[in-house]
Parts: structure tokens; C-alpha cells; sequence
């Protein structure tokens, strides 16, 4: 029997280590939508350095096939593979010094997906959310504690910065190639947790949560003091 898979819809509550948070109806519909958005946006946002969306790509979609195929789901597996295949040609001419580019389209389209993807495996129990998200967390957290940084100092959101922790390296003097591959070492210690994470127990999820957040504040707070030592 063929079996379709619809990408977008709402699961019925978000996995958690050893808990299933289940909120009213109404507020799951608009974290869906809004999550759903601001995949599609932050991707965009990301997509400001040669082959940084291209990994984020090949990375994040490859993670997710193996995820899908540890559940069983090949389907889900084949359809997650094939951005990850189609990006890894990309990158091979996206790679720092770049000869072409992904673009708006691209990039949203490739948010829109991974989205729709991770809402997919949460409501037919292939993975947890948080799995989902670690898969993409370097884009996730990048982009996410970027713009509440801003709202926080005030700025207009809407106009267009250098103030993402990838920018903010390039402008220290890493220059493109050596931030990319500094992200794509990144991207591989999210992917090794998120494949870890479905076969750990609670607490064994919950500890990797509260390393990799440790991580992620250990390498904002470096980026931070790179900053002041440069600084005149």
C-alpha cells in the first residue's frame, strides 16, 4: 500500500526528556505556525556566508534521514536524504571562494522543510521535537539568541545587521573559510547528540540537552572575549 506523508500539521504535543508537554489547542496552532516561520526566516537570515547554509544543509537533512531510518521510516528517510544529496553538489561550488549561491528562495524553502519535517516525526512518534531541533541547532540558536540580543538593545529588528555570531567572527579576521569549517565541527557535535539522543534514557536526555546548552553559551562567551581583546 502507498503511504503519502503530509509535512505540516500539528502534532499532538512537543516531546520533552521523559515528559510530553501537551498545551491547550489554540497555543499549540500558533507555536506550530510560528515555529514554522521562523524556520523558514532564520534559514534566510543564516544563508550570509559561502557554504555555511550548504553544510547547514548536508548536516541537518542527513541527520533527520538517520533519525527516519533508525524509527523504520525509509520513506521519511529517502525524502529527508535528498536535500542533503542535492546540497553536498551544491556545496562542492558553494564552498568559500564561492562561484554560485543559494539565494532567498532556496534558503526559506530549505527552512520550510526542515520544519515540516520535525513536525512530521514528532506526530508520528519517529523522534522527539528537541531531536529535530538539535539537528539545526547552530542555526537555531544562532539566529534565536541574535534577535532577542536585538530586541533587547532595542534595535530595529527589521533592518539588516552583522551582528550574527558567524558575521561577528568573519569581522574578527577568521575570514569565511576558516568560520565555516569552525561551524560545520559544530554541526557535527549537534548531529552526533541528536543521533544520541532518541536512545538515552530521560535523565541521559536531559544532561545532553544541558551539555550542548553549555556548549553553545561556552562558545557565545568566546566569541565575546575575542571581541574585547580585539578591540582598541
Amino acid at each position: 500500500m502507498k503511504r503519502s506523508i503530509v509535512l505540516i500539521g500539528l502534532p499532538s504535543g512537543l516531546s520533552l526528556p521523559g515528559a510530553v508537554w501537551q498545551p491547550a489547542r489554540p497555543l499549540l496552532t500558533v507555536l506550530t505556525v510560528l515555529f514554522c516561520v521562523w524556520m523558514l526566516n532564520l534559514y534566510n537570515f543564516m544563508d550570509g556566508m559561502d557554504g555555511f547554509a550548504g553544510g547547514m544543509t548536508v548536516c541537518g537533512y542527513a541527520t533527520l534521514a538517520l533519525l527516519g531510518m533508525a524509527a523504520g521510516d525509509a520513506a521519511y528517510a529517502v525524502l529527508a536524504a535528498l536535500p542533503a544529496v542535492a546540497a553536498l553538489g551544491f556545496l562542492a561550488f558553494n564552498f568559500p571562494p564561492a562561484r554560485i549561491f543559494m539565494g532567498d528562495t532556496g534558503a526559506a524553502t530549505l527552512g520550510f522543510l526542515a520544519a515540516g519535517l520535525i513536525l512530521y516525526a514528532e506526530r508520528s512518534g519517529l523522534f522527539p521535537f528537541w531531536t529535530g531541533l538539535l539537528a539545526f541547532a547552530p542555526f537555531i540558536v544562532d539566529a534565536t539568541v541574535t534577535l532577542l540580543r536585538r530586541l533587547l538593545r532595542g534595535e530595529r529588528i527589521w533592518e539588516a545587521h552583522r551582528s550574527h555570531y558567524y558575521q561577528r567572527l568573519v569581522r574578527l579576521g577568521w575570514g569565511h573559510r576558516r568560520t565555516v569549517l569552525a561551524e560545520y565541527a559544530l554541526m557535527l557535535v549537534c548531529a552526533a547528540a541528536a543521533l544520541a539522543g532518541p536512545r538515552l534514557p530521560a535523565a541521559g536526555q536531559a544532561l545532553l540537552l544541558a551539555a550542548t546548552a553549555l556548549l553553545f553559551v561556552t562558545l557565545a562567551a568566546g566569541v565575546a572575549r575575542l571581541e574585547r581583546s580585539a578591540a582598541p
